[in-house]
């Protein structure tokens, strides 16, 4: 991984921790009550099973591409329609943000972290963004463990900054996050950035 795609990697892993899903929406009624701190735990584990798929797909994606090369076009063109539906249903999705009250939760560490891990490791569209990504930055039929442990620590500060980001915010405007209109705007503009990056891999070479 060069320097400048290691950059745009970090940026695109930032751009999708920040995209409405389950692991947003649960870290966001966590912090619109108990404030961003209280979000630690609960994010870490999010984050750590995103880098297990993230390691998953860098492993299974070289196989493939060093064996079979027309699967593996086959794979990315899959990832990037896969994408742009992500995208589209953002776009469509109604505003829902009932959530069961962190309140009746316990706070512990190991509870929240284990809470968040499941949220990660229940979403499907993980590891597919994952499988859909990494061959703009890594040659998959070349991969080495350094090239892995460089995509994992740029997975881990990309997420964390961006989702405690979220926490923080929500935190410090609670109001305009229970505002309808304005998570419809969200819905919308991340969906956008979704398809975007779709279309983008699709045009890949």
């Amino acid at each position: 991984m060069t320097f400048e795609s290691a950059i745009v990697f970090f940026l695109a892993v930032f751009v999708f921790g920040i995209t409405p899903g389950p692991g947003v929406f649960a870290l966001l009624a966590r912090a619109l009550v108990k404030g961003a701190r209280a979000c630690f735990a609960l994010l870490l584990g999010m984050v750590i099973s995103d880098i297990l798929y993230l390691i998953a797909a860098c492993l299974g994606l070289a196989t493939i591409a060093t064996h079979w090369g027309e699967i593996f076009t086959v794979i990315r063109f899959i990832g990037a329609a896969y994408l742009i539906y992500l995208g589209w249903k953002m776009w469509k999705a109604p505003v829902d943000l009932s959530t069961n009250s962190p309140q009746d939760e316990q706070s512990g560490f190991g509870l929240s972290f284990g809470q968040g891990f499941l949220i990660s490791a229940s979403n499907p569209k993980v590891i597919l963004f994952y499988i859909a990504f990494l061959p703009s930055f890594m040659d998959l039929s070349a991969l080495s463990l350094g090239d892995i442990a460089l995509a994992s620590i740029l997975t881990f500060i990309a997420l964390m900054s961006g989702m405690m980001l979220i926490a923080i915010f929500a935190a410090k405007a609670r109001v305009w996050f229970k505002s309808e209109q304005a998570m419809k705007r969200l819905n919308r503009g991340a969906g956008s950035i979704m398809m975007g990056a779709g279309a983008f891999l699709a045009g890949q070479k």
